[in-house]
């Protein structure tokens, strides 16, 4: 056997590989109901950092859009998830916030800004569950809101589809904050362009 047709074959046990471990990690980040940003920390293997886009309240006809959804007065948080050494971002998110079923300490510290949801809810130490809506892939023209109006995204390249999941955090029995986020559909090469030495 020659040693091009070693290197292809090597090429190609490699792309197998990458597919296979990207496929897997992103599988069970959309499906599982634990913490995202300590999930995106142990994956990336840095701190990540919260940086707020825009924070807002809902009024007039923007909040009568929330529909079914209980819990006014609303408000509208997006923001990005970035990592602190790296600067690297890695998720898109948006959270529509029910402040009569979010407690008092939370909502201080969603509107302060500076940690990501996650983050504040376990530095308070407050009991919640979770709940899926939605979870899989999209194309950049096809990300929405939860409000399903178009988005750009931070990170959306011309042809890639971006992964995303959709839930619902309960406080009490209603819930207190609806999420959507979206996530960088390059991490995975990024995470393991730092692992072997290469410029991500």
């Amino acid at each position: 056997m020659t040693d091009a047709k070693v290197t292809d074959m090597d090429e190609h046990r490699g792309k197998t590989v990458f597919d296979f471990l990207h496929d897997l990690l992103f599988d069970m980040l959309l499906k599982s109901e634990g913490r995202t940003t300590d999930m995106l920390e142990t994956l990336m293997n840095e701190k990540m950092s919260v940086r707020v886009i825009a924070q807002e309240r809902l009024e007039g006809e923007r909040a009568g859009r929330s529909g079914a959804i209980s819990g006014a007065p609303y408000y509208r948080r997006e923001s990005i998830l970035l990592g602190e050494r790296s600067g690297f971002v890695v998720s898109h998110n948006i959270a529509l916030v029910c402040s009569k079923y979010v407690p008092a300490p939370m909502f201080e510290a969603l509107t302060a800004g500076r940690e990501g949801i996650g983050k504040s809810i376990g530095a308070l130490g407050l009991p919640t569950s979770r709940r899926m809506d939605d979870c899989g892939w999209r194309k950049p023209d096809e990300a929405v809101d939860l409000f399903q109006e178009p988005i750009k995204l931070y990170f959306a390249q011309k042809d890639d589809r971006t992964p995303f999941k959709q839930y619902r955090i309960h406080f009490e029995a209603e819930p207190g904050i609806y999420m959507l986020e979206y996530f960088n559909p390059n991490m995975i090469r990024h995470r393991l362009n730092e692992v072997v030495g290469k410029p991500g």
